[in-house]
């Protein structure tokens, strides 16, 4: 049949919309609404202006798609189909169903062109400033006159839920600061909520806000279907390279449903059999069958495998010439991108020998700066607390709007915002990222660590200031729960070292780990530094926990177990208990994640499950220690808040001293005889 191209246009738009539908209607149960307003502006990219290989989603130079409205996320389904990507039709059939490839908000590595995993709103907008910015780090790096091979787009669509998250604004603010000209963002402005009318809680100017944060802004003000009108809107975007755009697409939540048009009951349930039908009807598409898609329309859809095949083609031999003329360079590339690590980078590590007492965050500190060097693409830095967090690579300089080679990020007062740029970078691969604040401060970004675990990435999180013992700054400052919250993110390593020697391994874990994120929680307060000499070695650490010490000449009737500056607690308590006839064993348990990881062999010669006579010795939240203490065992810690006086103090009126240790030790003895 002929068609005029308008006509092929909305035969591929309507194709979108009633996917979305009969998709959410099978599961009875999803968004059809969004997918239904977006389907212009998602076939107009998706067709014309993205590139993107379908065939190899892992294309380096790819644009980046990120659909921060999760919900859409049939949306992102019908164009991975339709386009070519791995995801048959009967996908799309099993939405939301056990085992399918479309759970209900898209997930990394779950989804073959799945860039990202988004459903908690804002957090995608945050990614998408995390992968421009990786994309103009590596475009410093990497590209020579004459050879760019780092050159791509950003692209997100948020919507109104996202516009309305913190994250959104932590993230644009940054964003506009540093001019990443090659951040795309679609506003989804289709005025509802669950709830109803955005009338109800959002009323602010959002053109104006983004112009604040010296984005370039530009509105389409029909109802999201002018597709001339959009096109222009890309391109003006694309020929921008000083600042990041935002177009605002005007657009009507399920576009096409004569009674749930622009209603709350069109953005999270299905349509209803009947109004689907009568939506096919207004918009002049087939009743049956469900998920139908015209062979013109896929046949369309599908020139974006074949484009996508010869940009990539094109890209491999501009490749192939700067190779030739920059082999190192492009041998450094292969290995960053593949995420492999430079033989020999942990040298400076294997070498380190703190002097004297020091705060684990000095020890990180110099760490860090030791490793910098080996490792060209580690990039990171703080929520405005370098000076404390010890976070600086010195001499590395700092990522600007016109120092892109920078290694030195600059967050500002920004937790959230930092924590969903980091899971971004780390997306885009290419770089090894890492962001440091106080560990009190972690509760600010805990929904970005979640993700981070449930993605498999690889960020390593610097968190200071680890418990009561930080002092003066008192309980707003003083982390008691935070660990056990930490603890408790799956996929997440927490390591929590006992001096600088402890430290140092726990870098070279957190570097080496690829398939999640570590967070290093580490002291203000000096510490002494353990002389392996006498004490076990500090490598022990990837064993999450090990011997220390224990009383020679008789096995061991007690176990003391400790994590960071607590550890040294425990020696000496050790050490007092040992002239009244009590044989100890000291346990250091830098990680709980890498301890559970151990073989069961390992993990019952360390804590043999017949001594019950076991006392934890952590300044923070006692929640959890039972499992290694058990029923009979003691957890000295703090579950109260803290209280401002300088650090010695506040840890010896909570009864973290020896003297107090050893009562307690004596107590639970004499109990368990």
């Amino acid at each position: 049949m002929n068609r005029t191209d308008h006509d092929l246009d909305q035969l591929c738009v309507n194709t979108l919309r009633f996917l979305a539908a009969d998709a959410v209607q099978k599961a009875n149960s999803g968004h059809p609404g969004t997918p239904m307003g977006l389907a212009p502006l998602g076939y107009l990219l998706w067709t014309q202006f993205l590139k993107h290989n379908p065939k190899n989603p892992q294309w380096p130079d790819r644009d980046r798609f990120v659909l921060s409205a999760g919900h859409a996320s049939l949306l992102l389904y019908s164009l991975l189909h339709l386009t070519g990507y791995d995801l048959p039709l009967e996908e799309l059939r099993r939405f939301r169903q056990w085992g399918s490839k479309t759970p209900g908000h898209p997930e990394y590595g779950h989804t073959p062109g799945v860039e990202t995993t988004t459903g908690p709103l804002g957090q995608g907008f945050a990614n998408g400033v995390g992968m421009a910015m990786a994309e103009r780090f590596l475009a410093a790096r990497f590209n020579r006159p004459g050879h760019s091979i780092v050159d791509h787009h950003t692209y997100v669509i948020a919507g109104d839920g996202d516009m309305m998250e913190g994250i959104t604004s932590e993230a644009a603010s940054l964003a506009g600061n540093l001019r990443l000209g090659k951040l795309i963002c679609f506003y989804d402005d289709n005025h509802i909520t669950i709830e109803g009318s955005t009338d109800l809680a959002f009323c602010e100017n959002v053109k104006k806000r983004f112009e604040a944060y010296c984005w370039r802004v530009a509105a389409v003000h029909d109802d999201g279907n002018d597709l001339d009108a959009i096109s222009e809107a890309i391109r003006s975007a694309q020929a921008e390279t000083d600042r990041p755009s935002l177009i605002i697409v005007r657009t009507h939540i399920g576009y096409g449903s004569p009674h749930k048009q622009d209603t709350a009951q069109a953005h999270g349930e299905p349509l209803g059999e009947e109004e689907i039908k009568l939506t096919k009807q207004n918009l002049g598409w087939p009743p049956e069958p469900a998920f139908y898609i015209p062979d013109a329309a896929l046949a369309h859809y599908r020139k974006a495998a074949e484009s996508g095949q010869r940009l990539e083609t094109e890209w491999q031999h501009r490749f192939a010439a700067y190779a030739a003329e920059f082999p190192d360079l492009a041998e450094e590339w292969r290995r960053v991108m593949n995420g492999t690590l430079p033989e020999g980078w942990d040298a400076e590590i294997k070498k380190y020998r703190p002097k004297g007492p020091m705060a684990t965050r000095q020890a990180s500190g110099e760490v860090l700066n030791r490793v910098a060097p080996a490792l060209p693409t580690l990039i990171g830095g703080s929520a405005d607390l370098a000076p404390s967090t010890n976070t600086s690579l010195k001499g590395m300089g700092d990522f600007l709007a016109d120092h892109y080679n920078g290694r030195n990020l600059h967050f500002g007062v920004r937790e959230h915002g930092m924590g969903g740029i980091l899971n971004g970078m780390a997306l885009h691969r290419g770089v090894i990222p890492y962001g440091g604040t106080f560990l009190i401060f972690s509760d600010y970004m805990k929904p970005s660590i979640r993700l981070a675990g449930l993605m498999n990435l690889p960020v390593v999180y610097v968190f200071t200031h680890d418990s009561i013992g930080l002092g003066e700054d008192g309980p707003t400052h003083q982390p008691i729960e935070q660990l056990a919250g930490l603890r408790a993110i799956p996929n997440l390593t927490v390591i929590r070292p006992a001096d600088a020697t402890e430290t140092a391994a726990a870098w070279r874990l957190a570097i080496e780990r690829r398939e999640g994120p570590v967070a290093l929680v580490l002291t203000r307060q000096k510490l002494p530094v353990l002389d392996r000499s006498r004490y076990a070695p500090a490598g022990l650490v990837e064993k999450g926990a090990y011997i220390l010490t224990e009383t020679r000449g008789r096995p061991a009737e007690l176990i003391l177990i400790a994590t960071g500056s607590e550890v040294h607690l425990a020696l000496e308590a050790a050490q007092k208990l040992e002239p009244q006839g009590v044989a100890v064993r000291v346990v250091s348990m830098p990680s709980w994640e890498l301890f559970e990881k151990q073989p069961v062999e390992y993990r019952n010669a360390v804590l043999p499950p017949e001594i019950t006579a076991r006392v934890s010795i952590e300044a923070a939240s006692t929640f959890g220690w039972r499992r290694y203490v058990g029923l009979k065992g003691d957890a000295i810690g703090r579950d109260g808040f803290g209280a401002s006086a300088p650090g010695e103090v506040v840890m010896r009126e909570f009864g973290f001293t020896a003297e107090n240790v050893m009562t307690r030790v004596l107590k639970l003895l004499k109990n368990l005889s």
